[in-house]
């Protein structure tokens, strides 16, 4: 795979042009709202400010239902664009605001659509950018890719569930592999829930919950690994059944 060093004018251009869009709608947003003091709105880096940030929204929530969810998704889906950190807190938000049911099918819409901005994004733009961080996880990807071709989708939700690799990393090589979009608005669609549920349903117990640690107890990360074993079962026997049909050709040739 031949490296490209550019990065032209045009695709900076894009770049900004895509910020500017979702810059436009969180303005939209904005101006929908009652006028109040809203400098406690920012994106929280930690329990502490997810907490505040948390308080002042219930109230917001149930009279400006839509403007919140616009306001929610837009923010979220940026977030996964261009692979700003600190999307497990949006997600513990959707818990705390909306309820599990709610909350998990928002954080699901939000992630997909989010991780298909940043994959087409990276398919016109990205391939300098994926060179230049993460040469060597580029290179093993490229070639788990090419070697489970036959049951790829297996393998992605496998990606998805278990955490081999960043998620950050999947949405923006996958199209520099070779993975076809509709394997991986699957797999993301799907693999994502289990570690959604996990967040969404903390988040409803915000209050209580003091540490990210306390996410994922050993209990939760063996269950994602268990169904991550579950969905690349088919990809594993696939490759044993290869051989065997080769066999199994030759000798009815002879």
């Amino acid at each position: 795979m031949a490296r490209d060093d550019g990065f032209p004018v045009w695709e900076a251009a894009l770049l900004a042009g895509v910020a500017a869009v979702f810059a436009a709608g969180l303005a939209g947003v904005y101006v929908s709202m009652p006028r109040s003091d809203y400098s406690f709105i920012k994106l929280p880096r930690n329990l502490q400010e997810l907490q505040v940030l948390t308080v002042h929204l219930e109230g917001y929530t149930s009279d400006y239902t839509i403007q919140v969810l616009v306001g929610y998704c837009a923010v979220y889906i940026f977030m996964q664009t261009f692979m700003i950190p600190g999307t497990i807190f949006m997600s513990l938000l959707a818990g705390a605001l909306f309820g599990q049911l709610g909350g998990l099918a928002l954080v699901i819409f939000a992630a997909t659509a989010g991780a298909s901005c940043c994959y087409f994004l990276s398919k016109l733009v990205g391939k300098p950018l994926v060179f230049s961080l993460w040469p060597d996880k580029l290179t093993f990807f490229q070639k788990q890719v090419a070697k489970r071709r036959e049951k790829l989708l297996n393998y992605m939700l496998f990606l998805r569930v278990t955490p081999t690799l960043p998620n950050t990393f999947i949405n923006f090589s996958s199209p520099i592999v070779g993975v076809p979009y509709h394997t991986f608005f699957l797999a993301t669609a799907i693999g994502l829930i289990p570690a959604a549920y996990v967040t969404v349903r903390a988040g409803i117990a915000l209050s209580d919950l003091r540490s990210l640690n306390d996410l994922y107890d050993p209990q939760s990360i063996a269950v994602l690994f268990l169904i991550g074993l579950v969905s690349v079962t088919p990809t594993l026997l696939g490759k044993n059944e290869t051989p065997s049909r080769a066999s199994d050709m030759a000798a009815s040739t002879n």
